[in-house]
């Protein structure tokens, strides 16, 4: 009889439907994260997306103004079945810069710095300085004859600064910040193959994507990256009913959480709390466990210290957990 009613139920729930691929080109660029803005696509849990975000400064391929800063946002996409109290889950499955160029400032931002440093002894005139991206080799530089060296030549390693679902409460939050619905984190490890999770405030999730970085070192400390527009392409899956307080994200070594606030002690705190609620909920842990492991494990990347709201990245390698729960 129990098999029977089990078989029953099976029969009678709806079907998952089979994956697609989408292929979207964007003709309208969004600065805030809000509920308020159409989406542009409805898409599937299992679906895979490509897409193309333009620069922090609104330019896209061709180099054309074609969105304004900062942060011009690709989407929302519209996630069917994504519910108030899901996580969305967002594999970024392949970002490339689709142009030859980069751009970045050329002075450190002033909260990454001395302000004794910056008032006396510091350079006062900001510059944006313009980058040569190979895809080929993988490799940008900068050549000039007004600074030394020369020149300067960095390993791309291609990511985005922005991904967002719409936030709570109604709020339509600048597309420069993070928070708890992700936002502008600015986190160099948001690269090709990262698992991301996000909490859903509104039906469909509403998932922005933009501000692709040829490459950023920690805390983004002048300011912007090695800005320039990319070739995106993501999968989607919800997990219901599961939820999570801050972005959560997921490599082949790592787990990590990522905090957001002003000052940079709160956003640490933010991350470390996540942490540890996730290695309890998931990993078999109580309170005092994961304590005594976070305080002979536990490792921290800063994001960003530019933004409206700090970013710190609160890390847990995989060799220390099991499989989760």
């Amino acid at each position: 009889m129990r098999c029977v009613l089990i078989c029953a139920a099976l029969a009678l729930a709806p079907p998952r439907m089979p994956a697609e691929t989408h292929h979207f080109t964007p003709t309208e660029f969004h600065n805030t994260f809000s509920y308020a803005h159409k989406p542009v696509l409805r898409i599937k849990p299992g679906d895979r997306v490509a897409t193309q975000t333009i620069d922090a400064r609104g330019f896209d391929v061709n180099n054309r103004k074609v969105g304004e800063g900062p942060n011009p946002e690709t989407g929302p996409f519209y996630v069917e079945g994504a519910e108030r109290g899901d996580v969305l889950v967002v594999r970024i499955e392949k970002i490339e810069p689709n142009r030859a160029t980069g751009w970045s400032s050329s002075l450190l931002a002033p909260y990454a710095a001395d302000p004794a440093f910056l008032r006396f002894e510091g350079l006062k005139e900001q510059t944006t300085e313009t980058w040569t991206i190979d895809k080929q080799k993988g490799i940008a530089w900068i050549e000039s004859a007004a600074f030394r060296p020369r020149r300067i030549e960095v390993p791309l390693r291609p990511m985005l600064g922005c991904l967002a679902t719409a936030p709570d409460g109604k709020q339509a939050v600048p597309t420069s910040t993070p928070d708890q619905f992700g936002g502008n984190m600015d986190y160099s490890g948001m690269v090709a193959g990262v698992k991301l999770m996000l909490p859903v405030y509104e039906p469909g999730a509403l998932l922005f994507l933009g501000d692709g970085h040829a490459r950023q070192g920690d805390g983004e400390v002048v300011g912007n990256a090695l800005e320039t527009s990319m070739n995106v392409e993501f999968t989607v899956d919800l997990i219901k009913g599961k939820k999570i307080g801050w972005p959560r994200l997921e490599n082949n070594d790592y787990i990590m959480v990522l905090g957001s606030a002003r000052p940079l002690l709160q956003a640490l705190q933010h991350a470390t709390t996540e942490l540890q609620r996730w290695l309890m909920a998931d990993y078999g842990f109580d309170e005092r466990g994961s304590s005594l492991l976070m305080g002979h494990a536990l490792e921290y990347d800063i994001a960003n210290v530019v933004d409206p709201h700090f970013t710190v990245v609160a890390k847990m390698r995989k060799t220390f957990l099991g499989s989760p729960k």
